[in-house]
């Protein structure tokens, strides 16, 4: 009986982490952006150590690779505001300092006139440094990702200054890890050595003036919620009945005195 505890056991503790990630998900459904992540699936692996070799214990893949499917596009007429459209993902620097990517496009200027996001990540240009931009500036991004800023005290026509271009890339090709601090990284096989990747055979392009609505379903994910529910009682219940069980045995060996 002892198995029979053990492999529910295992089942509750791996589960935890899909259950995690599922609330995780419920979280940021209204999150600009925001991709849930594939499922990953169960697999049945040999528990190695003292007991018996036949232990079987249930394994889940920890990769948390992104799923990037596209959510909907919401305009919002604000000329800071970018959805990223197909497989586009936009390169920012993460709180410490290393190159991450994202899918959020709710962009704005800093007090020191850096250009980030709604997470206050730095947005990175092409070369790799934080975009910024003159206090007071109007700011106009094309489909490319080119950012153009006009001064609006200049008699018209103002000339329009391109101060960069947005790091676009196209991950068609990749697959993408989540970090701690829900930025992507690129898995290790498509990793450079800065944490940037081969771009994609696409153009990778924008939405100015748009947002995009996080792609979690909240209606798939409750039921979801509710399943993992219900099997962590089933697998409890089966642990109770199997400490029962093994009561009622060593209830019929006992010997009388």
């Amino acid at each position: 009986m002892d198995r029979l505890a053990f492999t529910a056991m295992a089942s509750i503790n791996e589960r935890r982490l899909l259950r995690e990630q599922l609330n995780n998900e419920l979280a940021n459904v209204s999150t600009v952006g925001f991709k849930k992540s594939f499922e990953s699936a169960m697999v049945a692996v040999k528990a190695k150590g003292d007991g018996f070799d036949t232990r079987i214990q249930p394994f889940i893949d920890k990769t948390n690779a992104v799923n990037l499917e596209p959510g909907t596009i919401m305009a919002t007429g604000n000329k800071l505001d970018v959805a990223l459209l197909d497989k586009a993902v936009l390169g920012v620097q993460a709180k410490d300092g290393t190159l991450a990517f994202t899918r959020r496009g709710d962009l704005h200027l800093n007090s020191q006139g850096v250009l980030e996001n709604g997470s206050y990540h730095p947005v990175l240009s092409e070369d790799g440094v934080p975009i910024t931009i003159p206090q007071g500036f109007d700011v106009q991004i094309t489909r490319e990702g080119d950012v153009y800023a006009r001064d609006p005290a200049q008699p018209a026509p103002a000339v329009q200054i391109l101060v960069g271009r947005l790091m676009l890339r196209d991950a068609s090709n990749i697959v993408f890890q989540r970090r701690p601090d829900s930025l992507y990284t690129p898995q290790q096989e498509f990793r450079r050595g800065n944490g940037d990747f081969q771009n994609g055979p696409n153009q990778p392009i924008i939405a100015a003036g748009a947002l995009e609505s996080s792609n979690v379903n909240p209606v798939t994910a409750m039921v979801k919620l509710i399943d993992f529910s219900r099997s962590f009682e089933t697998q409890v219940r089966t642990i109770k009945e199997a400490k029962s069980l093994d009561e009622s045995g060593a209830s019929m060996l006992r010997t009388r005195n």
